[in-house]
């Protein structure tokens, strides 16, 4: 069976449907991969995008979309609440069928080879496929952002990895790499106090010394003029939803506050799911392979 690899862009355009299904068609017209989702944030002004495929097909899709990307999106006109450093921001690869975290590694590296090649875009290596034990965390480095970047990369221990020491004027730079599946789950407060989902967040992650696996921090969404406690969990085995879900409505009651609603960005391991509703149905030995119908359908 052929090797079967998922690849999550995210581009920093959320607002203009145009644009952004001009980059989303850079998948769709890409022979070996399939476009399985997409969702747009006004507020953060950022698009996920999800798509699936042979490794060939992952690459070639990759840096078409960054080259789209870099065509159309201006970060020096670009504003919202979710912080970033490029046009695409972030390209990771998974390993999911026939593949492993190494052959995520080894494509991570020739995508952004060609991108900083082919789209003029520097590209830093990140999480598993990272040169240095201090570029593994996206957090770090996007710190700064694109404002900052250009400044930034005159360190030489944040010299990119392709593409010489510098960024795109109006690009900036991108974050390519491999890693596990991640969650992103966004949990919506009822108040439109930002520093409480700030709060929340810098005590839930584990930087802040909360749970492990966890990335959190607070966004105003200002069209519904709520705030939002914005997570990236890394891996749901050793930080379940259910645990991340518990502890914001504990740390919201603190400070008198409820939580109204959750999303999820983007997909998401069916296992996760599964762990959610026996924790919150208390169902004992609870087995999905087994008392799932859909797991037992060809």
């Amino acid at each position: 069976m052929a090797a079967i690899i998922e690849s999550i862009p995210n581009i920093s355009e959320g607002r203009n449907k145009d644009i952004i299904e001009a980059c989303v068609d850079q998948i769709r017209e890409t022979a070996g991969c399939t476009l399985l989702d997409y969702s747009s944030d006004p507020s953060h002004n950022r698009t996920v995008i999800t798509y699936m495929g042979d490794p060939k097909g992952c690459e070639e899709a990759g840096v078409k979309l960054a080259k789209k990307a870099v065509e159309l999106i201006d970060l020096t006109k670009h504003e919202g609440e979710h912080p970033r450093m490029g046009c695409v921001d972030v390209m990771p690869f998974v390993p999911i069928k026939e593949a492993t975290m190494e052959d995520c590694i080894e494509l991570s590296k020739r995508v952004g080879e060609r991108i900083a090649a082919e789209a003029d875009l520097p590209v830093f290596l990140y999480e598993r496929s990272a040169t240095a034990p201090h570029r593994q965390n996206l957090a770090k480095v996007r710190k700064g952002q694109f404002e900052g970047m250009a400044e930034k990369v005159k360190d030489p221990d944040w010299i990119p990895d392709f593409g010489g020491q510098r960024i795109h004027p109006t690009g900036g730079a991108v974050c390519v790499g491999a890693r596990p599946p991640l969650i992103a789950y966004n949990i919506n407060l009822g108040t439109s106090d930002l520093s409480i989902a700030e709060k929340i967040g810098k005590t839930i992650r584990e930087s802040g010394g909360g749970l492990k696996c966890v990335k959190a921090m607070g966004v105003m969404l200002e069209e519904r003029n709520i705030a939002q406690v914005s997570i990236n969990m890394t891996d749901f085995t050793v930080t379940p939803l259910y645990r991340v879900n518990e502890l914001v409505k504990a740390e919201a009651a603190r400070w008198g506050v409820p939580v109204i609603g959750t999303e999820l960005i983007g997909l998401t391991p069916m296992q996760a799911l599964f762990d959610a509703a026996e924790y919150y149905l208390q169902i004992e030995e609870f087995d999905p392979a087994v008392q799932v119908i859909e797991n037992h359908l060809l």
